[in-house]
């Protein structure tokens, strides 16, 4: 079976093609004469590092920028959530279109959505009340907007993103069906631990001996760099805690603590999410063309 074409470019988006292919492949290649030492190259390193990362978060730092150009009161009659769930689509599809992320990157991505959502829903719902959208949008369902699903799935965007700019290699990555089997069950927790007892801090120590021994090789520079992969899941958790402080303070949702005046999200939610991140790389790592960088000792 062929596979099916991308999104024919326009010129606008050619341009933008263009400029981030070119942005791409500089950070890729840095200049060969540059051979800095020491301290000049620790902070180069560094910088390069930095910029990549950046890069990486180009779905969410566009999503996020909407969330703050977007007044509450909505925009010429339309509410707030229905603009950002189109702002969500525009951004999802140019970058489709600019190929910068492929259909089956994007088959990835909605799944993330899905999974996002549905999480929403039952988070939302009259019975467990974890938290709330309080605004009113033609698109929400179940009293979620559909826009939400989005905020998942531009963590998946992220590390697939950051995964070809830092030219990422896991060692020592456990069994796929471990690692499949572990995401379903911190997946479930979600669920289950309002029901039957929250078993997130079993889940983590199994986790933890899962992925005790993984390392993800990576290329900020020129040269290659290793970190534990699961101080890569606290970290990038630690940095969506931070995006949720941001997300609640511009009262895109609200915790029933904060229903009065706003206060800092509980730090408790950082383990949530570096979980939720495990299960995210899980799914990314199943890509095909992601798969034969991921070292399964035998």
């Amino acid at each position: 079976m062929s596979a099916t074409p991308l999104p024919t470019a326009t010129p606008a988006s050619a341009s933008t093609l263009v400029s981030l292919n070119r942005l791409d492949d500089f950070l890729l290649h840095p200049p060969r004469h540059w051979q800095p030492h020491g301290l000049q190259r620790a902070g180069l390193e560094f910088l390069w590092f930095g910029i990549k990362e950046a890069r990486s978060c180009l779905f969410v730092g566009l999503f996020f920028l909407a969330v703050f150009a977007v007044p509450r009161a909505g925009v010429l009659g339309l509410p707030r959530y229905d603009v950002l769930l189109l702002a969500a689509l525009a951004i999802q599809i140019a970058m489709v279109a600019t190929k910068l992320e492929t259909w089956d990157e994007l088959k990835a991505i909605s799944l993330f959505h899905i999974v996002g959502f549905a999480l929403e829903v039952f988070k939302t719902s009259s019975g467990i009340k974890s938290w709330a959208y309080p605004d009113f949008a033609y698109t929400k369902l179940w009293g979620v907007p559909l826009f939400s699903g989005f905020m998942y799935a531009a963590v998946g965007s992220y590390i697939i993103q950051a995964w070809r700019l830092f030219d990422l290699r896991i060692r020592h990555h456990p069994p796929h069906w471990m690692a499949a089997l572990i995401a379903v069950l911190i997946y479930a927790n979600f669920f289950t631990h309002h029901y039957i007892g929250d078993y997130r801090w079993y889940l983590a120590a199994c986790a933890l001996g899962l992925y005790a021994r993984t390392t993800v090789v990576f290329r900020p520079l020129d040269r290659d760099r290793q970190m534990p992969l699961l101080l890569a899941f606290v970290l990038i958790g630690f940095f969506i805690w931070l995006a949720e402080n941001i997300s609640t303070f511009a009262g895109v949702w609200s915790y029933p603590n904060q229903l009065g005046a706003w206060s800092a999200v509980h730090v408790g939610k950082w383990s949530s999410w570096s979980m939720l991140v495990v299960m995210t790389f899980t799914i990314v790592a199943n890509l095909k063309h992601i798969k034969t960088k991921i070292h399964v000792p035998h």
